[in-house]
C-alpha cells in the first residue's frame, strides 16, 4: 500500500520532526548549491479544483528540483466526480504518475482518492485541513525561534482547515496551540473529539478573549475571516471578527521577540493591518517560501529511496 499525506493525525511525531529537519536540510543544501536529483524521473500528479499560487508553484518547484516533473490537472478538465467517477480517476491516474497533489473543496474527495489509488496521495488543501501549510509553518517557526517545544502559537481567526492543521502539528512537536475565535467559530465537535482521542495530554484550548490569549505568544497567526466556499458569509464574519483584527495594539501583548504569521492571500485591513503584515515582525515571505523545501522533503519521504528518505 502507498504512503499518502491526507491529514496530519495520520501521521507519527517522529515521522513529523523529521519531515521538518529533512525540509531544513535540503534548504541548507540549496543554499550551499547542492542539489541531489532524488527524484529523477519521477512525476507528479496536480489536481486542482481551486486557484492556487504557493501550493501550486511550490509543488511544481519541489519536484523539478529533485529531478522529476509536474503534470497539472483543473477540477473542470477532468470532471472529477460527475464526468468520471473519483475512484476510476484515480485508478487510471495511477498508471501514469508516481504521486498526486489535490486541491480540492471536500476532504472525502481526498480520502476516497487515496482509497483507490495505488500511488502516494498528497492533500495540497481540502475544506478540513491544510497539513502541508502547517508543517512548513512550523519548520519556519524553529527557524527563527529555535527547538519547538514549549513554544506558544496563538491562531487568531476561525477553527478553519489551517488552524485544524496548526492544532495538530502542534500536538505532535509539542507546541502549545490557542485558537483565539469568537463563540461559534471554534473548532468543529468533530475535530475536537478526534483531536481529544489522539492527544489525551495536550488540551485543545479555545479562547474568547483574544487579547488574553496572545499575551506571551511566540507566534500571533492569523487568516481571512471568509475562505473560499463562504462568500455568502462575508458581512455576516466582518461583524464577529473585527474586534479580532491583528494590528500592531494586539501584536504589542504577545512576547516582546514575537513573529506575526499569515498563510496568504491577506486583506490588508481586515484581519491584519499593513503596518502588521509590512512590518519586522511579520515573517509571511518566509513561511511561503518554506513551502518549497517541506514539500521537497515530503516528495523525497514519499517517493524516494528509504535510505534517502526521512524514514
Amino acid at each position: 500500500m502507498p504512503r499518502h499525506f491526507v491529514d496530519l493525525f495520520d501521521i507519527t511525531a517522529a515521522e513529523a520532526r523529521a519531515l521538518i529537519d529533512r525540509a531544513i536540510q535540503l534548504k541548507r543544501d540549496e543554499k550551499r548549491g547542492q542539489r541531489p536529483l532524488l527524484l529523477a524521473g519521477r512525476s507528479l500528479g496536480l489536481l486542482f479544483e481551486k486557484p492556487s499560487l504557493r501550493t501550486r508553484v511550490s509543488f511544481e518547484a519541489a519536484i523539478a528540483r529533485l529531478g522529476g516533473n509536474a503534470i497539472f490537472l483543473r477540477g473542470q478538465d477532468v470532471g472529477l466526480g460527475s464526468r468520471e467517477s473519483v475512484a476510476d480517476f484515480a485508478r487510471v491516474l495511477s498508471q501514469y504518475v508516481d504521486a498526486m497533489a489535490v486541491r480540492t473543496f471536500l476532504h472525502a474527495t481526498v480520502q476516497e482518492l487515496a482509497q483507490a489509488s495505488t500511488i502516494p496521495v498528497i492533500n495540497a488543501l481540502s475544506d478540513g485541513s491544510h497539513p502541508c501549510q502547517a508543517m512548513a509553518d512550523l519548520m519556519t517557526i524553529e527557524e527563527l525561534k529555535g527547538p519547538l517545544s514549549g513554544r506558544k502559537l496563538v491562531f487568531v481567526g476561525d477553527g478553519n482547515n489551517v488552524a485544524r492543521s496548526l492544532a495538530v502539528a502542534s500536538a505532535l512537536l509539542n507546541v502549545n496551540f490557542v485558537l483565539a475565535a469568537p463563540p461559534g467559530y471554534e473548532f468543529p465537535p468533530a475535530f475536537a473529539t478526534r483531536f481529544a482521542d489522539r492527544f489525551p495530554q495536550a488540551p485543545l484550548v479555545v479562547a474568547e478573549d483574544v487579547r488574553k490569549a496572545v499575551i506571551g505568544a511566540d507566534v500571533v497567526y492569523t487568516d481571512v475571516w471568509a475562505s473560499m466556499g463562504q462568500e455568502q458569509e462575508v458581512d455576516k464574519r466582518r461583524s464577529a471578527f473585527a474586534p479580532y483584527q491583528v494590528n500592531d495594539e494586539l501584536l504589542a501583548l504577545a512576547d516582546a521577540r514575537a513573529i506575526f504569521m499569515h498563510c496568504l492571500p491577506a486583506h490588508r485591513g481586515e484581519e491584519v493591518t499593513s503596518a502588521v503584515l509590512d512590518g519586522p515582525r511579520s515573517q509571511v515571505i518566509r513561511q511561503a517560501a518554506n513551502r518549497l523545501h517541506f514539500q521537497m522533503a515530503l516528495l523525497v519521504w514519499l517517493l524516494g529511496d528509504r535510505k534517502e528518505g526521512t524514514g
